[in-house]
């Protein structure tokens, strides 16, 4: 059962001393409490599991319950407690007022763990745990990604290489080989590029000579590709490398290089499919580049598809864990919000609904600031799972607003300024312009908005209580302070009851523009409401996408923006709410399987770097007792 907290302390230790020393439930347990049955779980130790998609089947007949998506302002570079908000919240509903609940978010990457910003499990007495599972390999669904997008990569590359050296009717002969009976056989993902094709044969010893030549030369052009290898490691010497410099290539190099991890497609597409079936569709879907006549190739093209959905299919199913008070929690999925959609997965939020039943909650957190993931939220995955949220919680902090109305520079792993630390009312109104144009930009989408004020030990009363009442003006249901980090879920009760009472006000979610639009017009609407923009500018090659995946049949997809999460504009120097610029878009692609396009605004890296001192000198074994220390 969710339980109170009753050793807090006064001085709050760091977060994994207080992981630490929390005692995890049996997570067979939490899915009990939760409504799971013991064959819709597959565990992994005590204290994580995997849950069937199957819940989703026996609940069918069950209405959901309440849907709420939890945001922020534009944050820091520091981050603005989103994450533990969510937790808290969660804490509070369910141990202090209650409330069936789950909380649902997504699986950090091992690269900003072991770089600078640490782990993603909250943080003070506002936790996922255990913390050192949740931030490290969890049940292995990031390791899978990294297998499957590196086949993909190699399967194109073998490609091309086999392609090079071999006439049409070789590359058939090498597909299809004849069996000692002379009968040939079509692998199931090859019926899928002769359905593609138009070819309605299945005996590969009735194709035609010009049939047999379409089908076995994929002829890609490698100056479109766009498909990259990728690892889950902060590595900034693989952003551009040069491949086949082995003798054995014979002269077949490529410039190419590496992402991270949870900027794959694939990891988008684990966030985004509904079932089994729709991720092997989606994985086939995935576009790689285009042949030499413009035509996009695919991973059905490839002939990898099923193979990477067998290699993807234990992810599918959410990894249960449980908060630092008892409460369930869904860990699934972790794609970056600002070069993916910066959701968890659909999946998890759906079985979620169905298990806490039309009187319980599910808070699900989307990822940087409400232009970024929130707006995502709305336009991509609600649009693929047919949820609707009942309401927002917009997180904010005194810090951070202050650092919108004009404040010193916020250094991660450097000491705040004396203005983050002092009252300063003007510095902070100027600031909470920002605050103003996000409540606005949720309840565009036609559903009350929550501000959770995450309180900081140097804030004043007066300075709580000028954001409150700036909010509320600005047509927040309320404006709550909570201070769950210090005080868990305790801190978080006042939160939770202005939620209750949001989520009892009427909603009407609406889309923020229709997929029946340009792309252009689909980018001019999301740069002028939800950033403030006057206009877009386009280069040259953006302006060739623009046409190709007109052309290519890819205009009717959703937007995603690939964009700073430290402004609401392109420039993270654009602090507060700025207005009038023009965004320039430098390039767009495609993600086809994971189902949108993403234009990218100014320089955006898909593979961090690790500083001086990153967060690993701190992390290591104690080998007497086997626990894990300095992991933040």
């Amino acid at each position: 059962m969710p339980h109170k907290l009753t050793n807090i302390l006064t001085s709050v230790p760091s977060d994994i001393v207080i992981a630490q020393a929390a005692t995890p439930l049996p997570i067979d347990q939490i899915a009990s409490e939760a409504g799971i049955l013991p064959e819709e779980l597959d565990l992994y130790g005590k204290t994580k599991a995997k849950v069937h998609l199957s819940i989703r089947d026996r609940l069918k007949n069950s209405p959901n319950g309440k849907y709420i998506v939890v945001t922020a302002i534009t944050p820091t570079p520091l981050g603005e407690g989103k994450t533990t908000t969510t937790v808290g919240l969660s804490q509070a509903l369910g141990a202090h007022l209650g409330k069936k609940v789950f909380t649902c978010i997504r699986q950090p990457s091992q690269g900003p763990t072991f770089g600078i910003k640490g782990g993603a499990a909250g943080g003070g007495y506002s936790q996922i745990i255990p913390m050192e599972e949740f931030n490290l390999h969890l049940t292995g669904d990031l390791h899978a990604i990294t297998a499957a997008n590196n086949l993909l990569a190699a399967a194109i590359d073998a490609r091309m290489f086999h392609e090079k050296s071999a006439d049409d009717t070789q590359m058939f002969e090498r597909l299809c080989p004849p069996g000692k009976d002379g009968s040939r056989k079509f692998s199931p993902v090859m019926l899928r590029r002769l359905r593609k094709l138009g070819i309605a044969k299945t005996d590969p010893n009735e194709l035609t000579p010009a049939e047999r030549s379409r089908f076995a030369r994929l002829d890609i052009d490698p100056d479109t590709i766009t498909w990259r290898r990728v690892v889950d490691t902060n590595d900034r010497m693989l952003r551009q490398i040069t491949i086949g410099q082995g003798p054995e290539e014979k002269g077949f190099t490529r410039s190419t290089g590496f992402d991270i991890t949870v900027a794959s497609e694939i990891m988008a597409i684990l966030a985004l499919a509904t079932d089994l079936a729709d991720m092997r569709d989606r994985l086939g879907r995935m576009v790689i580049g285009s042949n030499k006549a413009g035509e996009p190739i695919t991973a059905d093209d490839i002939g990898v598809s099923g193979a990477l959905t067998v290699l993807m299919k234990d992810t599918i199913m959410p990894n249960l864990m449980q908060t630092i008070e008892g409460t369930p929690a869904f860990v699934h999925a972790g794609p970056f919000a600002n070069i993916a959609h910066g959701n968890s997965s659909i999946v998890a939020d759906q079985i979620a609904l169905k298990l806490v039943g039309p009187h319980g909650y599910v808070l699900t957190e989307a990822g940087f600031g409400a232009d970024m993931g929130f707006e995502k939220f709305c336009n991509i995955k609600c649009r693929y799972s047919g949820l609707k949220p009942d309401g927002a919680v917009l997180v904010a902090t005194i810090r951070a607003l202050k650092m919108h109305g004009g404040g010193p520079k916020v250094v991660a792993g450097q000491p705040l300024a004396h203005a983050y630390t002092q009252e300063n009312l003007d510095l902070l109104e100027k600031g909470c312009s920002n605050l103003l144009r996000l409540i606005g930009n949720a309840r565009s989408f036609g559903i009350p908005v929550v501000v959770a004020i995450n309180r900081f030990k140097d804030d004043t009363d007066a300075e709580v209580a000028l954001v409150r009442g700036l909010a509320i003006a600005a047509g927040a249901a309320d404006a709550v302070v909570s201070n769950h980090w210090a005080l868990g879920g305790a801190g978080a009760v006042d939160l939770g009851k202005a939620l209750i009472a949001a989520c009892e006000k009427p909603s009407n979610f609406q889309f923020l523009y229709s997929l029946d639009l340009s792309i252009k017009e689909k980018i001019d609407i999301i740069v002028r409401e939800m950033y403030g923009g006057s206009g877009v500018e386009y280069s040259p090659e953006a302006e060739k996408k623009v046409e190709l995946y007109t052309r290519q049949g890819f205009d009717k997809l959703p937007i995603c923006m690939a964009k700073t999460h430290l402004s609401l504009s392109h420039d993270p120097n654009l602090k507060g709410a700025p207005s009038g610029f023009t965004v320039p878009v430098r390039d767009i692609r495609a993600s086809v399987g994971a189902g949108f396009l993403y234009p990218l605004l100014g320089t955006m890296s898909t593979m961090p770097g690790l500083s001086t001192r990153p967060g690993y000198y701190d992390v290591d074994l104690d080998t007497a007792t086997g626990r894990i220390i300095g992991l933040s």
